[in-house]
């Protein structure tokens, strides 16, 4: 390994320039790494090696992190006494700027530049000085391929020919079940969705590459009409028989769904982000291109994106943080903007009773959360450090409550609120809440789903462990999610039991057990009693869900889970799957 001059005997610009180039080398690396992974992808979902696609998931999620570390310790030893030197960062981050506008990933560059400016400074709010806070470029600084989607055209062709050409075009090598069949019903589905009228069809546009996740793949498209345009997305699993088409999806919602910031991230190689983010956009324009980000694996620059989002919206916005809906957290104080649909989770300093585990397990529990498959169930949560907020912008009761509950966390330091540490989520509507106000057919869904979402986190082994309405949320397409996580564990650690017959009558009657309980204990007869239904809710939920009140099922899927089984959870409704 060559060595450097000794960084005193180099003027400013030599070190940066040679900063710059560490930093740029450790970056193209570390691209290469993270689609070399991902391009293996597609031969998983071929050979259905669904654990070696687990495996890629979990080093796919942990390479951003080892490279930071390593390169960090590479910056302290190059900079060495002027390591932070503001004059020698600012030129670096010039020089930096440079090197990247011939790289198609610039984005996520500026973002891994500033993850190491944060890690060597801790930075306060922001400091454009030395860190990218928004981007260098108005414009891409490369020019846009067309490689990113393949344009196809009816001409007379039928549209079930048509589909089967793109499918065809997809190059798996792995044998499909029955490709005529699924192609002639996802072309009879698209004609009902057009009105009957497939000649309305103008053309199909299709993302080049599968987007695969779990046991799945995803072809992902749009298709134009004479009226408009309709996002298109077909499912692809694979069993014994072969590759077959298990769903289409036609709508905003539907696709939104499968981009759910509750659902793990996709794998798709790509080598210019940028563009796909924006293909997907068009198809789900509701939806923050931060999230699609960090749907697709991009999470560190997504997090860039929703913080310039955040500090766009703050430039304008004259509300004030208030503490957000819902029954108030035992370990987390949460506070939101009426007009901002993210809410911001702080650690307490102390949680209350009965509540006994730690900070550091919290922490430890959002960690888990982040490289844990979750089921579409578990609302992603970007961490953010050293966050610095005007004391105005928040109502005087929170501004109290904070300073009184989190004190290790927050302080006041001049006109600013310093955060040193916090969590920001989608905005969701408390389960509990909204089976308060919601109509009863809406509730009565939201019940089901609940259920639903249970078992989800079940399969991928993940038991919630307090299941009080409070802690699930409904999203604006009416899915139910978990958002408490600090009682989280897997599901193949508990121990679920029936409760023991009783020596005496009066046993049943004490309001303390009449047998030992251990801390893995789990009784679930006991779920009704906790979960706070009304009688009509409560008899809409046995109805769909009754085995989730007895062990036989939890101990089952326990079973199935040793035995080395992924669980299948589909990310799509009945009414979207293919009937063969």
């Amino acid at each position: 390994m060559p060595s450097h001059p000794t960084p005193s005997r180099l003027t400013d610009s030599r070190l940066a320039n040679m900063g710059a180039a560490v930093i740029h080398d450790a970056f193209v690396a570390y691209s290469q790494n993270f689609n070399k992974i991902t391009r293996q992808a597609q031969t998983r979902f071929e050979e259905r090696d669904w654990h070696g696609h687990r495996a890629d998931a979990q080093q796919r999620l942990g390479l951003y992190g080892q490279v930071i570390n390593h390169l960090v310790t590479q910056i302290r030893s190059l900079l060495a006494e002027r390591v932070t030197d503001k004059l020698v960062w600012a030129s670096m981050k010039a020089v930096y700027s440079s090197l990247i506008t011939t790289d198609d990933d610039w984005e996520l560059a500026e973002t891994f530049f500033n993850s190491v400016t944060r890690r060597i400074f801790a930075t306060v709010g922001v400091d454009p000085q030395i860190e990218f806070v928004a981007t260098d470029f108005d414009m891409p600084p490369t020019p846009s391929p067309v490689d990113v989607y393949r344009s196809y055209f009816p001409r007379g062709h039928s549209l079930e020919a048509l589909l089967l050409q793109i499918v065809q075009e997809y190059g798996y090598q792995a044998k499909f079940a029955h490709l005529e069949q699924d192609c002639a019903q996802v072309a009879r589905r698209i004609e009902a969705f057009v009105a009957g009228n497939a000649a309305a069809i103008t053309q199909i546009d299709m993302v080049k590459q599968p987007f695969s996740r779990g046991k799945g793949a995803y072809l992902i498209g749009r298709i134009f009409t004479s009226s408009g345009m309709i996002p298109l997305a077909l499912a692809l699993l694979n069993n014994d028989a072969g590759i077959y088409i298990d769903a289409v999806i036609l709508d905003e919602n539907g696709v939104s769904v499968l981009f759910s910031f509750a659902r793990s991230y996709f794998h798709v190689a790509i080598t210019r982000p940028f563009d796909l983010v924006y293909f997907v956009h068009s198809l789900i324009p509701r939806k923050r291109k931060a999230e699609i980000y960090i749907s697709l694996g991009y999470n560190k620059h997504g997090k860039t994106e929703l913080y310039r989002d955040l500090l766009r919206h703050l430039a304008q916005s004259t509300a004030q943080f208030e503490i957000a809906p819902g029954q108030r957290g035992m370990v987390m104080i949460v506070f939101t903007l009426p007009d901002y649909d993210m809410v911001f989770k702080v650690i307490k300093d102390r949680f209350d009773y009965p509540k006994r585990t730690t900070r550091a397990e919290v922490i430890r529990q959002y960690e888990m959360v982040f490289h844990h498959d979750r089921a579409g169930r578990l609302v992603d949560a970007q961490t953010f450090e050293h966050l610095q907020f005007r004391q105005e912008q928040f109502a005087p009761a929170l501004l109290a409550e904070l300073l009184a509950v989190a004190g290790q966390t927050v302080c006041l330091e001049g006109e600013y609120l310093v955060v040193r540490h916090a969590y920001m989520e989608r905005q969701v509507t408390p389960l509990d809440l909204y089976l308060a106000q919601a109509a009863p057919q809406d509730a009565a869904a939201a019940v089901i789903d609940y259920g639903q979402a249970i078992k989800d986190l079940a399969a991928a082994n993940i038991f919630p462990g307090d299941m009080l309405l409070k802690n699930f949320g409904v999203t604006r397409h009416g899915r139910v999610v978990f958002y408490d996580y600090d009682e989280l564990r897997p599901l193949t650690e508990c121990n679920f039991r029936r409760f023991p017959p009783s020596l005496h009558y009066e046993d049943e009657l004490s309001a303390e057990p009449w047998f030992h309980i251990g801390d893995d204990d789990v009784f679930p007869q006991e779920f009704l009693r906790f979960m706070g239904f009304s009688p009509t809710q409560q008899a809409i939920f046995i109805t769909h869900h009754a085995d989730l009140l007895d062990i036989s099922y939890w101990c089952e899927t326990q079973q199935r889970i040793h035995a080395g089984e992924i669980i299948s959870i589909i990310p799509y409704t009945q009414s979207q799957r293919l009937k063969i």
